[in-house]
């Protein structure tokens, strides 16, 4: 892969789920019945984040959790004949709730109809909402966030790449090429 541009520096990243803690209470009218779920494995950090923020803005400590996706996925028999499943840990009951899902990158909206899936099959949230930290089009189903970071129109042979300290040691976000 070419690198392209980096399209997000670590200050930048901060500012915007800065900005989008703000807009999810806004939406939400406050904290009320509200959870965040991140999805495996970069849409945890970012909802441990925005749950640091949304703590700094309103004083409550919103639940999070995380959820895997692994199983739900409609191409897992094509990534892998052992898919490896990770963990799943929403301390809390999701009936009733508004529950944020959230995720680095969508692109083509699989991995949010998964995530969907997963959640209903632990219960009946009142709603659910997306974040993505970037979205950056080709969506194959009718989905789209509710809360973007950055909408980063790409071509089929770009990549986005999330890097986040938690798990990869910096914050960035950058276009590669295949």
């Amino acid at each position: 892969m070419t690198f392209k541009a980096q399209i997000m520096d670590e200050a930048a990243i901060d500012r915007t789920l800065v900005r989008i803690a703000h807009q999810i209470i806004e939406k939400n009218g406050g904290t009320d019945g509200l959870c965040l779920v991140g999805i495996h494995t970069r849409g945890v950090p970012l909802a441990q984040r925005l749950q640091e923020n949304i703590f700094s803005i309103e004083g409550v400590r919103v639940p999070t959790g995380k959820l895997d996706i692994t199983l739900y996925r409609d191409d897992v028999s094509q990534l892998t004949e052992t898919p490896i499943v990770s963990d799943t840990h929403i301390p809390f009951d999701v009936n009733g709730k508004t529950v944020v899902l959230c995720d680095d990158v969508i692109f083509t909206t699989r991995t949010a109809r998964a995530a969907m899936d997963a959640l209903i099959s632990l219960g009946r949230p009142a709603r659910v909402q997306l974040f993505a930290l970037i979205d950056r089009g080709h969506a194959e189903f009718p989905i789209r966030p509710n809360f973007v970071g950055k909408n980063i129109p790409t071509s089929l042979r770009e990549v986005v790449v999330v890097r986040l300290t938690e798990t990869d040691g910096q914050n960035s976000v950058s276009i590669f090429e295949k």
